[in-house]
């Protein structure tokens, strides 16, 4: 039965039955499950240690006489029995609330695994497949695996699946006791499913962002698996303390913590976590619509959540597996990842907290993580979606042929991987820029209160336009700053490019404040800076349009020289000897 069932494992994957028999060896199980059960003894013996015994204190927490001594306290002694009892401060057995204190050692028990599953399964589990992938680079396996006929899909499911596998030997035998802990402790069996669910889902999207990095950061060599888990690890325990800290959800940084299922087990079991109150996710709303009502909904949008972001990361892990060359995402993807996120990031600001529908105070509140989650996004697509001097050599000398006969210059720059990237930034920065756009004619229209707002009147919408202009512009500066570097014919172009853009970026706003020039003094120098919109409201109309028309010279420039690098690095190898270049 055994080998009927190996043999069905091998036939549906062959990649999950290769790793099974690599880990699955006899020690390695019995090591797993005795680990397993050795965790859950434990936890359930530590629980013991506040087993009421025959001298159980009067104002234990189970103790029925617990409020009755409380009162006799500050009263006199009218009872000799009673007296007799407080002078030895000790609880009749019969007194003892053995009931509750049943259920609250259930509950210890239910919400100890449930952190020991988080921890588990998503730092360890990421820890074991990055450090498979490394150990496959270091054998050479690796490529095997890439020539193999099977599809990427069988591929990356048999590495989530096996490589894993003993983490999931540790954790299925403490899933009866996590369950009977449940149900003694009075809670609902959908509720558990649920956060059996939430747990699932979180790990696929782990587990194949491990895979992901393990693909892409080959240079960390030996590293890798502790800088990928560590990473986990830091986030876990860095929501954690938000939700712990910082109890609302009404800011757009509340997406992030959704990716840790955390949120979730306090929404579904709030009376272990003793919130008086609710979940924080009680009181969500996403574009004024009230999810956290209902627990089908917040459950189905944390589904919806790690399911989109799963299979982004799915596609890009299937472009980096056969080819390890290849960008992380295309084009098109960028657009698609770059909507997505303006979405999630504009539902989770536009919350009324409080009942507060002004757009112009949430948005206020949410200004700087919005202008910072943006500038790192458009960046890190800058540095993804860049090509490198011989992709952009081979678009440019062969675009005549017949792969690219029918399509325009700018069909190329827009959905072709190898041409330059400054097109594909521009729609990028389109789509960063549309909801803002909307806010500002939103506020203009319906904010209406006689208060003070960003957007007051005709002048201050039209220096805010400027200031996504001048943002924008920026933006495109950087970027072709790092597509030329990447044109160079210099060895390590990219540690270039990504040291040129970070002191261009970080060094003149550093240096201004060190030296004394802040925004409301000299506005003016503050506009040619990484973050001009710290000027803005210092600064005259006029001043802003001016130093927009300094960058858009600036970015003129650039781009007349990376188009003459561009018709340079296509010429052939016959025009250049004869031109005598």
């Amino acid at each position: 039965m055994m080998l009927n069932l190996i043999d069905k494992i091998g036939d549906w994957n062959p990649q999950l039955l290769r790793e099974l028999k690599g880990r699955l060896k006899f020690f390695n199980v019995a090591i797993a499950v005795a680990t397993s059960l050795l965790l859950q003894l434990v936890v359930f013996l530590y629980q013991l240690r506040d087993f009421p015994g025959d001298e159980y204190w009067l104002d234990g927490t189970y103790c029925r006489l617990n409020k009755v001594y409380q009162q006799q306290e500050k009263q006199a002694f009218q009872n000799a029995e009673f007296n007799d009892l407080i002078s030895k401060n000790i609880c009749p057995q019969n007194q003892i609330d053995w009931q509750l204190w049943w259920r609250d050692h259930w509950e210890y028990i239910f919400l100890t695994f449930s952190v020991i599953f988080v921890f588990t399964l998503l730092v360890a589990g990421t820890f074991l497949l990055i450090n498979d992938l490394a150990k496959e680079e270091t054998r050479g396996t690796l490529n095997f695996i890439r020539l193999s006929p099977q599809s990427e899909t069988t591929i990356l499911t048999g590495k989530l699946l096996g490589v894993p596998s003993l983490i999931y030997l540790i954790i299925l035998p403490a899933i009866p006791l996590h369950l009977w802990a449940g149900r003694s402790a009075k809670i609902a069996f959908s509720y558990i499913l649920s956060y059996y669910t939430i747990l699932a889902a979180s790990c696929i999207f782990f587990y194949s962002a491990a895979l992901l990095f393990g693909l892409v950061s080959r240079w960390f060599s030996g590293f890798q698996p502790w800088l990928g888990s560590g990473a986990v690890l830091v986030f876990l325990c860095t929501t954690m303390g938000l939700a712990s800290s910082y109890n609302t959800l009404t800011n757009s940084v509340a997406w992030f913590r959704l990716f840790n299922p955390w949120d979730t087990t306090n929404y579904l079991f709030p009376h272990l976590f003793h919130l008086s109150n609710g979940s924080p996710l009680k009181y969500w709303q996403f574009f004024y619509l009230p999810l956290g009502t209902s627990v089908v909904s917040v459950i189905g949008f944390h589904l919806l959540n790690f399911g989109v972001c799963s299979y982004g990361i799915l596609q890009a892990l299937k472009r980096c597996l056969r080819n390890p060359q290849a960008l992380i995402i295309s084009k098109k993807q960028s657009y698609l990842l770059v909507a997505f996120c303006q979405f999630m990031m504009w539902g989770f600001t536009l919350q009324s907290a409080n009942n507060n529908f002004k757009l112009d105070e949430q948005v206020r509140q949410n200004f700087v993580l919005l202008a910072l989650y943006n500038l790192v996004l458009i960046l890190s697509l800058i540095a993804v979606l860049s090509p490198h001097r011989q992709d952009v050599q081979d678009w440019a000398r062969y675009r005549h042929q017949a792969v690219s006969r029918h399509k325009s210059i700018w069909q190329d720059l827009i959905w072709t991987e190898k041409s330059p990237a400054l097109v594909a930034i521009v729609i990028n920065l389109t789509i960063v820029t549309i909801p803002w756009l909307v806010w500002i004619s939103f506020t203009s229209v319906f904010d209406t209160n006689n208060g003070q707002t960003w957007l007051n009147n005709d002048l201050g919408r039209f220096k805010v336009f400027l200031a996504i202009a001048l943002s924008i512009s920026l933006m495109m500066i950087y970027a072709t700053i790092a597509q030329l570097i990447l044109l160079l014919k210099t060895p390590k172009r990219s540690f270039w490019a990504i040291g040129t853009l970070s002191a261009a970026i970080f060094l003149p706003p550093m240096i201004l404040e060190f030296i004394g020039i802040s925004s409301w003094k000299h506005p003016t120098v503050w506009l040619f800076s990484t973050f001009p919109w710290a000027a803005i409201q210092y600064s005259g109309a006029t001043t802003i349009f001016m130093a927009l028309l300094a960058d858009l010279s600036i970015l003129a420039l650039l781009n007349f020289q990376l188009t003459r690098q561009v018709k340079l690095a296509g010429e052939s190898a016959t025009k250049t000897l004869l031109a005598g270049r």
